[in-house]
């Protein structure tokens, strides 16, 4: 598959997060201003509550009313609250994190007994090799980490690692660092570590893509030496090629296939968060391998955000597709049976074109045996959503998630009760799915919510139950009200 043309580089790119172009950026602080009423349903407003960070990627609220932030770079900060506009940092983990392009710190999540539980988790790409030490392509306590060429970005590409880490919180500073995983073989600066949540039953739930090339069909040819994650047939430097090859984004399926260990790329786990080990009510759990056993989905492009359907442990996780589609998947029951949401093989609700006619074993059996799932809701590159009213040349890069509460206590309107929010960073976009008859997010009440909104990356229902975003490229965290 040829690489797309320049006018779409900002979706190429940031169909995990974020176009290079702005991966030095230092944000200035912002000024709270309200959003257009014509960009927002009538009654709803918008200001900036927190300023002045540096590439925020997701924020999460403590019970005691702190909020804490992660910036892509590797520094979480915290604040005491809304109104505090001097915050502390908790952790630098910038000699561990390889903060490149779509890399970088891209998650965090607190235990939901913080503080009493005072942990603090984070999800990262590691500046190290699979089995190195970091930093590998950067240097200690720095923002910015280069690929050099050779290997190129794009051409060899750097090898980097994923990591779920534990800290614990003691006041604003962690005092202990636990590394949980260890994992995720990455070649391309994209479709990295993703995201975590937790559902009503405890558990940690860990997304994250297949870190494969996003420019063309990858079945591990690429690299110097060639399939540097060692996947079958052969090992590091062996010559991959159809139809049995099994590397590159084909490693979302490995679990489908023997001749290696299962690797965690393109999966969603669901863990103890105090080990890091997969739970003993998992599906694979009586399964050997530590990795097999913590996966519950699979099948995953690049599961850049999830969420957790409030008081369910039902995740729902938004897939940043490729040249086709983007999509929203349902784990309707993560500890019944393992979902496979078919990518590379599919993407949305078709074949995939380019690994479709590579006539790969591993797709062409995943085409007979016809169980893929499909995503609940997708839609194309290109196309409006509803009634929209962003820039579909932008391309699309779903980039955010949140349920709103299914109680009473939010102050929005009761239709809203049981909707889906989902965001597009490559659109500046902000949808609302609502409830159906059945309780479930209905896909033929999709509406625009926020047209223009500030690159978001992550959503999250915070304080008084309003939906709180995150501005990746203002630096910012905002606020939408009902008034």
């Amino acid at each position: 598959m040829n690489p797309e043309p320049a006018w779409r580089m900002r979706r190429l790119v940031a169909r995990g997060l974020v176009a290079a172009l702005v991966v030095t950026l230092l944000t200035p602080a912002v000024r709270p201003e309200p959003a257009r009423a014509a960009n927002l349903p009538p009654g709803f407003s918008e200001s900036v509550v927190l300023s002045g960070l540096t590439q925020p990627t997701m924020v999460r609220f403590a019970r005691d009313g702190r909020v804490f932030v992660a910036e892509k770079r590797g520094v979480i900060k915290v604040f005491d609250g809304l109104g505090d506009s001097t915050p502390e940092t908790f952790a630098d983990l910038r000699t561990e994190v390889y903060n490149f392009w779509d890399r970088g710190l891209l998650s965090i999540a607190l235990h939901p007994d913080f503080p009493v539980t005072p942990y603090v988790y984070a999800l990262y790409t590691r500046d190290a090799e699979p089995g190195g030490e970091a930093p590998r392509w950067g240097s200690p306590s720095v923002d910015s980490d280069p690929c050099p060429t050779p290997p190129g970005p794009t051409a060899d590409g750097c090898l980097a690692t994923g990591r779920l880490t534990r800290l614990t919180a003691s006041g604003n500073v962690a005092t202990e660092v636990v590394p949980l995983i260890t994992n995720w073989c990455q070649q391309y600066p994209s479709h990295s570590v993703a995201d975590l949540a937790f559902g009503a039953d405890g558990a940690l739930y860990v997304s994250a893509g297949e870190g494969a090339n996003f420019y063309n069909v990858d079945w591990g040819q690429y690299g110097s030496p060639p399939n540097p994650c060692g996947d079958p047939p052969g090992g590091v430097g062996a010559e991959l090629t159809p139809p049995t090859a099994e590397g590159g984004a084909l490693r979302a399926q490995d679990l489908r296939t023997g001749g290696d260990n299962v690797t965690l790329d393109g999966a969603l786990l669901r863990v103890d968060p105090i080990t890091g080990a997969a739970l003993p009510d998992n599906p694979l759990a009586s399964r050997s391998g530590a990795n097999v056993r913590r996966i519950v989905a699979y099948g995953f492009k690049n599961p850049f955000r999830i969420a957790v359907r409030p008081g369910t442990s039902e995740v729902w996780a938004g897939d940043v597709g490729w040249s086709l589609a983007d999509e929203i998947d349902r784990v309707a029951r993560p500890t019944a049976s393992v979902r496979n949401f078919g990518w590379p093989c599919y993407e949305g609700a078709a074949r995939q074109p380019g690994y479709d006619s590579a006539d790969l074993d591993i797709c062409e059996k995943l085409y007979a045996d016809a169980v893929a799932r499909q995503p609940y809701f997708t839609y194309r590159v290109g196309q409006q959503v509803a009634d929209e009213t962003c820039s579909t040349t932008a391309g699309s890069s779903i980039a955010g998630l949140a349920f709103y509460s299914r109680g009473s206590r939010g102050r929005y309107p009761t239709d809203y009760r049981g909707a889906l929010f989902f965001a597009d960073y490559s659109r500046d976009c902000i949808w609302v799915m609502f409830k159906g008859a059945n309780g479930l997010p209905d896909p033929s009440t999709v509406t625009a919510f926020r047209n223009g909104a500030a690159n978001p990356v992550g959503l999250i229902i915070g304080p008084r139950k309003d939906l709180f975003y995150v501005d990746f490229n203002g630096g910012t965290v905002r606020r939408i009200t009902y008034t």
